[in-house]
């Protein structure tokens, strides 16, 4: 008989894709999976001390799934999940409960098995938490040679080899400087002047228009396939990351770092001045340390990496033994 995993998502795509990634890699013979997209009002802003054991914070609608019979095993991804999460617990005492990333310390001892990057070993541990380098993803050999066989068309005209450009932008409080910006626009040109070809460039919401712009501008001439901020078309990131030849990816965003370390192509990090903060750092450092990423550096541009990087598989090992 099917385990029943219930997977709790929210709008972040980035632990979603996380999540999803984790989700692919378990046996399917032996879970059934069940996932659940929830919506939040402005009282999922509260901390989770207050919010507790309930289901404070959830739409009416989300409310609605949130129903016996309950699941054998739930998948929180957020800070937002960890009250849902604690809730089916204490309506089913026999729910296991599994969370990506550090739950923070209100409910922690309640997690069957906590996942947690490297990069967060200063929070509090406790025997139901391990780490893994990185984050889980969504990337596979299959992944990447399905968008590859639907974007090559796209990108055929464009000069080789192909530097795919991730760009990330603001963090807690700290915004994407306009000196940032054109420091990572000019050294990604002087990475194009050197080994010619073209970018597959791609910018998010917390970019910024005024960085996005000064971006652009540091790379004017330089042949490129765009997908910024806002534009209305199917969004070529998957495509990127499959026909890109070597990945520049911004150290803000631990997803984007870990998807693009997951094709085992080149990748040069971008980290900037004052404003990564100290996980941030950490995080980049753990690429480094473990030769999946070098920095977006001149003398690096050699770099190849030994291996691709997947906590999902890591992490659904570590659901199953459960």
């Amino acid at each position: 008989m099917k385990k029943i995993l219930w997977v709790l998502l929210d709008s972040r795509m980035g632990s979603v894709g996380q999540a999803r990634g984790v989700v692919g890699f378990l046996d399917k013979g032996k879970y059934e999976i069940v996932e659940k997209n929830l919506e939040y009002t402005k009282l999922s802003g509260l901390p989770n001390f207050l919010r507790g054991k309930t289901l404070v914070g959830l739409t009416p609608e989300s409310k609605k799934q949130i129903v016996a019979p309950f699941p054998d095993m739930v998948l929180s991804i957020s800070r937002r999940t960890v009250p849902v999460a604690r809730y089916i617990k204490k309506q089913n005492k026999s729910s296991k409960l599994i969370q990506l990333m550090h739950p923070g310390k209100t409910g922690l001892k309640e997690f069957d098995l906590a996942l947690v990057p490297e990069h967060d070993k200063n929070k509090k541990a406790y025997s139901n938490v391990s780490y893994v380098v990185g984050a889980p993803h969504r990337i596979t050999d299959k992944v990447l040679q399905e968008a590859k066989q639907k974007w090559t068309p796209e990108f055929e005209n464009l000069p080789k080899p192909l530097t795919a450009v991730i760009v990330g932008g603001a963090i807690k409080k700290k915004e994407f400087s306009i000196e940032n910006a054109s420091d990572l626009g000019n050294k990604i040109r002087m990475i194009k002047e050197k080994t010619g070809g073209s970018i597959l460039i791609t910018t998010s919401r917390r970019t910024g228009e005024k960085a996005q712009n000064a971006i652009m501008e540091a790379l004017k001439g330089v042949p490129a396939h765009t997908f910024l901020w806002g534009e209305k078309k199917e969004n070529p990131y998957m495509g990127y990351l499959a026909c890109a030849d070597n990945i520049v990816v911004t150290g803000d965003s631990v997803s984007m770092c870990c998807e693009s370390c997951g094709t085992k192509k080149p990748v040069f990090v971008f980290t900037g001045k004052k404003w990564l903060t100290r996980k941030h750092i950490r995080f980049v450092a753990s690429l480094y340390k473990n030769g999946y990423a070098v920095a977006l550096k001149e003398r690096n541009l050699d770099f190849k990496p030994q291996k691709a990087l997947n906590a999902a598989v890591e992490a659904a090992k570590q659901i199953e033994k459960l």
